[in-house]
């Protein structure tokens, strides 16, 4: 569950600042990105965990009401709902704490319980606010059954490099990307660096999502920047979850990796529109006029 203060500017250590605005929405990477893919027209599961109270049967509530399959979300009585804490600066900039919950309890029988799920997916999408022990098993387990992975490695944090092998792509942003390689991204050629590095380490696709520049694809086809288009921000809390959840929805049906990208960065820059995580994510409609305007 998101909590978002909105506020002129962020304080210093030590100061209070008066801000202007408090909401509360329903947030979370995977969330995020099963809304921004219901929201698409595609038939998604998700599988998590909330905390058996108030913030999680809102959550589930929120995904229901979009068309997510909640029945494999388990209710956690040992621990919260997870919480992000969101300070949103005027010009959309934000700074996020994270204290997971329930999100880190979720456990490789989880996925077992979804298992009539797993074998339909034409696809599965991963993040890194469950534990790495869970992202093994599926990655594991979708590469002997064939169905590719799209892997949103955030919050950012060390991928051994057999997993790499494991996914079709990896779609970290500049800071991410900085991270798992070393590389600072200032410039689409640092990117390309970054991209080549973990390609090096095994990874098949690197997307490399670069703001308002669009996104870097790089593969064994070569390497495109795909653009995005501006905006007006008002929030870029979800940006790359919906970017995440709508690349996903493009590839799993059947769009190739630039067109399902084009489609993401649309998704990507309609949801820092409006304000919150799940509530900016886009409806198909608002999407495609989106793209015809700019064809």
């Amino acid at each position: 569950m998101d909590l978002i203060v909105r506020t002129p500017k962020v304080p210093k250590a030590g100061e209070t600042v008066v801000g202007t605005s408090f909401d509360r929405a329903p947030g979370g990477k995977g969330a995020n990105q099963a809304m921004a893919a219901a929201r698409l027209g595609a038939a998604v599961t998700m599988v998590g965990r909330v905390g058996d109270d108030l913030f999680g049967l809102d959550q589930i509530e929120s995904l229901g009401g979009a068309g997510v399959e909640t029945r494999f979300i388990v209710k956690d009585s040992e621990a919260p709902t997870g919480v992000g804490s969101i300070t949103l600066e005027e010009s959309g900039q934000n700074r996020i704490v994270i204290v997971p919950g329930a999100n880190m309890r979720c456990r490789p029988g989880d996925v077992d319980q979804a298992q009539e799920a797993f074998g339909q997916a034409d696809i599965i999408l991963l993040q890194f606010e469950i534990p790495e022990e869970v992202n093994e098993y599926v990655l594991r387990k979708a590469a002997e059954a064939g169905v590719p992975v799209i892997l949103n490695p955030a919050p950012a944090r060390p991928i051994d490099d057999s997993l790499l092998a494991l996914v079709a792509a990896i779609t970290p942003n500049e800071s991410e990307a900085e991270f798992l390689t070393g590389i600072a991204i200032h410039t689409a050629d640092d990117a390309k660096r970054a991209a080549d590095t973990l390609r090096a380490r095994g990874a098949r696709r690197v997307v490399i999502t670069l703001g308002e520049k669009g996104a870097l694809l790089v593969d064994d086809d070569g390497t495109e920047l795909v653009p995005s288009w501006p905006v007006d921000v008002v929030d870029t809390t979800a940006a790359g979850d919906a970017f995440n959840g709508a690349l996903a929805t493009g590839v799993g049906a059947g769009l190739d990796w630039k067109a399902a990208l084009r489609l993401a960065n649309a998704v990507g820059a309609l949801a820092v529109t409006k304000l919150g995580a799940q509530p900016s994510m886009p409806q198909r409609a608002a999407v495609e006029a989106f793209l015809k305007e700019r064809s």
